[in-house]
């Protein structure tokens, strides 16, 4: 009876086992230069070099509450070395850290950039390990928890 219930342990430690995760570490998710993606007629950004398709028309609800004005609007994309994906646009307030998921990404901070008017003329820079928003001649350093300066 006992070595039956150590061969039952050694069974299920076994199994156990072989459903653990694969991690493959380390990995750089950096995009070197931002991507400015107009927005189609249907809500969809599309970056042929990276790959990748992102329904956008809930972050226009998010940032506007209309998701019916954003034709041939811009979303500026930068994506940082731990795979965080920033967003913004012209006339944002904010700008928008996601994270991907299965199927998509998940918002992870919006951060504020104004509150009074929105951002005039955004672009991204890499400023590893930060991402460096630039609007005129305001700088702002940020990373996916925030402003750093």
């Amino acid at each position: 009876m006992r070595i039956m219930k150590i061969l039952s342990g050694l069974i299920l430690l076994a199994a156990f086992e072989s459903c653990s995760s694969v991690v493959l570490k380390p990995a750089d998710f950096l995009w070197p230069i931002e991507s400015v993606l107009k927005v189609d007629n249907k809500g969809y950004i599309e970056e042929p070099r990276y790959s990748i398709i992102v329904k956008v028309k809930t972050l226009f609800f998010e940032e506007f509450a209309d998701s019916n004005n954003f034709t041939g609007k811009e979303i500026r994309m930068i994506r940082d070395k731990n795979g965080y994906c920033y967003m913004t646009g012209k006339d944002f307030k904010n700008v928008y850290v996601f994270f991907p998921v299965e199927g998509g990404f998940k918002l992870y901070e919006k951060i504020l950039i104004s509150e009074d008017k929105g951002l005039s003329n955004p672009a991204f820079n890499q400023k590893s390990p930060y991402i460096e928003l630039i609007d005129g001649k305001n700088k702002y350093l940020l990373q996916h928890k925030g402003i750093v300066r």
